[in-house]
């Protein structure tokens, strides 16, 4: 993997995010644990169709408040979103096991196999021309709610990031968000995440140092079933 690309991580070892995350939108993301994927060609009471099928109607209560979390999180604006970008059930071959994750940078997914032929595909953002990498690694920690510590490259290319240097602690505000898969390879880590992001309008393009964000109530979807040990394939842009 080229990890010389987006520099060192923080003390704290919670990652590396792209420009944008400092200057971030209003939070947006909602959380929907324990809805099903929106499945091709869903349909439901009420809302107007989009594009391909979905229902507006359907996605909101999907990508709905979660006040129950530590910090609650509001509902993301659906209409922000490219409606390819929901999350759905998908039809996916591929010889990765079960429960494998395996992002797919050109296109803005990640998807997780699940074992009979289709998988359970998320909107993403990945990192920014520079900052793409690709090869296996795996999950070798999970955090809610992480402490954010931006790296000493970020903070020689944005010095507004300094006041952050000892840790920027767990909220809305946070890069990191509410969930936060850490990726490993050989032992080590990569300084690379998955990560839950608060920008809805960022799903869909390339805007990190490297790190791939879903929508918060997609991470927390993926988070909870995802054990440590996981394996990731971060596959060529």
């Amino acid at each position: 993997m080229d990890v010389g690309n987006a520099g060192a991580a923080g003390r704290d070892g919670s990652g590396r995010l792209g420009a944008r995350l400092l200057s971030r939108r209003s939070f947006l993301a909602g959380s929907a644990l324990g809805v099903g994927a929106l499945g091709v060609g869903t349909l439901g009471l009420g809302g107007c169709a989009t594009s391909d099928g979905l229902l507006l109607a359907e996605a909101a209560k999907v990508y709905g408040p979660m006040p129950d979390e530590k910090f609650p999180i509001p509902a993301v604006d659906v209409s922000k979103i490219d409606p390819k970008y929901y999350r759905r059930t998908v039809r996916y071959e591929t010889k990765e096991t079960a429960g494998t994750i395996i992002v797919d940078p050109a296109n803005f997914y990640v998807y997780r196999v699940e074992g009979d032929g289709s998988a359970t595909r998320y909107g993403a953002n990945v990192g920014r021309d520079g900052f793409l990498w690709n090869g296996d690694a795996y999950v070798g920690r999970k955090s809610e709610w992480a402490t954010w510590t931006p790296p000493k490259e970020m903070i020689r290319r944005q010095p507004e990031a300094a006041k952050y240097a000892h840790g920027m602690p767990g909220g809305l505000d946070n890069p990191l968000g509410a969930r936060t898969l850490h990726l490993y390879q050989n032992g080590a880590y990569t300084l690379y995440t998955i990560y839950a992001s608060s920008d809805a309008e960022s799903i869909g393009t390339g805007i990190t140092s490297g790190c791939v964000g879903l929508l918060s109530q997609d991470m927390i979807h993926l988070y909870a079933r995802t054990p440590v040990k996981t394996k990731v394939v971060v596959l060529p842009a």
